[in-house]
């Protein structure tokens, strides 16, 4: 899972207010384009997830995977599959905040690897329309 694909956005927030919207999982589908469900499955002490399900409509493919997330304060999490779907084979994602002048960059990075082989072009296409519609849904829910 070498190749990986980002994007940034700047919103008008704080970091903890942004990290708080990111760590609230069980809200992605309200938010975020193309997931259905988000369990959490363990949390932390700190409250935040450690291992969830998510289950996603991504066009062509849905899948319900397992995920492990770590946490840097408000900085950034990551998360890796630790149980494969139907479809997924291999995912990490990142959102990474970085404080800009007032408000906050986001950044994040995502990999995702699938049983049906794909051209590495398409793949990183898909998983740019991913990220793209994760950082607008962010952005508009945070700013709201």
């Amino acid at each position: 899972m070498a190749d990986r694909t980002s994007s940034s956005i700047t919103i008008k927030a704080a970091k903890a207010d942004i990290m708080a919207v990111i760590a609230d999982l069980e809200a992605y589908p309200d938010w975020a384009s193309g997931i259905r469900e988000f369990t959490v499955q363990e949390t932390g002490p700190d409250g935040r997830a450690l291992r969830g399900r998510l289950t996603f409509d991504g066009g062509p493919f849905s899948d319900t995977v397992g995920l492990a997330y770590t946490w840097d304060g408000d900085d950034r999490v990551s998360w890796e599959l630790v149980e494969k779907g139907a479809v997924v084979t291999g995912l990490h994602g990142t959102y990474a905040l970085a404080e800009a002048g007032g408000a906050t960059e986001v950044t994040y990075e995502l990999a995702v690897d699938v049983r049906v082989p794909m051209i590495g072009m398409v793949k990183r296409k898909g998983e740019k329309r991913i990220i793209d519609s994760a950082l607008k849904g962010l952005k508009r829910r945070v700013e709201r």
